[in-house]
Formats: C-alpha cells, sequence, structure tokens
C-alpha cells in the first residue's frame, strides 16, 4: 500500500471507504499507471462488510487497499443514515470498464487473471471487438492452486503488465492481492468479481432502474438462486441489522458542547 493520497475516508460500519465519484476513481487509477505508482483497489458491498467482520485477514487486505470504494449502493444509503454520505456508488464492473477504455487510449498493458478458461476467451473475444487497440500482455484463468500463487504473480510480472484485473470471487481476489499484489510487477490491481463473466456474455448484468434501485442483487439471485439465493438473504438481514445497532449507538453517544470561543 502507499501512502493514502486524497479526501479523508468515511467511516462506514468500521471501514474506511474514499468519498469518491467514478470518474475521480478513474482518474486516480489513471493517474498511478502514468506515474509508475502502484495503486491496489478494494471494493465493498453489504456482503463483504458483514463478512469482514468475521474475517479479519479479509478485513486487512480491504482495508490495506490505496483506495476503497463502495461497489453496493445499501453501503451508499448506509453511509448517508451514518453521517458520514458518499458521493454515489462506484461499482467495480463500472471503473473495469472505464478504466479499460483509459488503457486502450493511453497505451496501457493489461493482464486478466480469473473465470473460467472458456469465460476468459469468450471476454478476451469480446474485448477485441471493442478495444482493437487494447494491449493485452497476458491472461490466464483463476483455477490455480494455493501453492501456485508465487509462479502466477511471477508470470504477471514477467509479462510487463501495468494494469492487473482479478476476476476472482472474495476473498481470494483480496488475499491474493494483499500477498502478491507487489510481487506482479503492475501499477494498478482492481479485483472485479464476475465482471469477466458478465462481459463474456455469460451472465446478464441488471437493467440500470434495478442498479438504481438497489436490487442488482436481486437480480443476480434471480439468475442463480441455488448458489446466491441464501447467502443474500442471510448478508442482508445481516447489514440490515449492523447498520441499525450503529444508528442506535450513534443516537445513544452524549453530543459535545460547542467549543468556547476565543479563550486561553
Amino acid at each position: 500500500m502507499t501512502e493514502h493520497q486524497g479526501p479523508p475516508r468515511r467511516q462506514v460500519l468500521g471501514v474506511g471507504i474514499d468519498p469518491l465519484t467514478l470518474a475521480q476513481a478513474v482518474e486516480a487509477c489513471a493517474r498511478a499507471a502514468d506515474e509508475g505508482r502502484r495503486l491496489e483497489v478494494g471494493v465493498v458491498n453489504a456482503a463483504k462488510l458483514v463478512t469482514m467482520r468475521k474475517d479479519p485477514r479479509l478485513a486487512d487486505a480491504v482495508t490495506g487497499c490505496d483506495l476503497v470504494l463502495a461497489d453496493g449502493q445499501a453501503v451508499v444509503w448506509a453511509a448517508r443514515l451514518l453521517r458520514a454520505p458518499l458521493p454515489e456508488r462506484v461499482a467495480g464492473i463500472d471503473l473495469f470498464q472505464h478504466l479499460l477504455a483509459e488503457a486502450e487510449q493511453r497505451g496501457l498493458s493489461v493482464y486478466f487473471l480469473g473465470a473460467r478458461r472458456e469465460a476468459l476467451d469468450a471476454m478476451l473475444a469480446n474485448l477485441a471487438e471493442r478495444h482493437p487497440r487494447l494491449r493485452v500482455a497476458g491472461a490466464r484463468d483463476g483455477y490455480f492452486t494455493d501453492a501456485e500463487q508465487s509462479q502466477v504473480a511471477d508470470a504477471i510480472a514477467a509479462s510487463g503488465a501495468q494494469l492487473l484485473f482479478l476476476g476472482m470471487t472474495s476473498p481470494k481476489k483480496e488475499l491474493f492481492t494483499a500477498a502478491y499484489g507487489e510481487r506482479t510487477g503492475v501499477r494498478v490491481v482492481h479485483g472485479v468479481g464476475g465482471s469477466f463473466d458478465v462481459l463474456a456474455g455469460v451472465t446478464r448484468r441488471a437493467p440500470e432502474v434495478w442498479q438504481r434501485l438497489g436490487l442488482e442483487w436481486l437480480y443476480r439471485v434471480a439468475q442463480e438462486p441455488r448458489r446466491l439465493g441464501r447467502r443474500y438473504l442471510v448478508t442482508n438481514v445481516q447489514f440490515v441489522a449492523m447498520t441499525a445497532r450503529a444508528m442506535l449507538a450513534r443516537t445513544a453517544e452524549p453530543s459535545q458542547p460547542p467549543a468556547p470561543a476565543g479563550g486561553n
């Protein structure tokens, strides 16, 4: 992690989140890449904030990132209720797609790590059409053992990639970034979760109206009810409870009297 730059983080349920817009996050990443600085991006949604309470390694990996962004609309709403407002949701997939466009425009090379091989190949084919001048330094599927992680990091370093996108689930992508981000030699690391599958056409992203209503999670559940149904039900209930407790604790805090003007 490099020295934190930008406005102070807002504390939301015990996690510091950078109050940036999507445009500001894109600019921060592009500037780091241009200047040769290492920048690790972490994103949080309701489910991840719940999991971080139970998984110290995940919590350390996320909070240790140079940028921590609100990937979920529920996080933005909770921040507002807790009087730590964030300007907007910065969805990881939106940041991913904007950074691909920036990389193509600036001539930055990228590496893709994650997903199944078939999905990865499909995404690469689609990106070749959308971004014909994008420099792809390399790509590898996300199916490797813990013992192979160092070899994977070395292969990324050997590719000379400047931006690394991790299409893996949590906590694997966060733990890989924390342990091997520096070893990869890349300038910007961004964990994008299931975005590879979306760009490959394997899964569909929720329509914009669902996103604005904070119901993108429900759209995902509708596509994969067996895998995601119970998980989202449990974590959403826990997130609401966490937010309610934090609001009650804030209400119970004694108000501080204003400091006297002047005086010694």
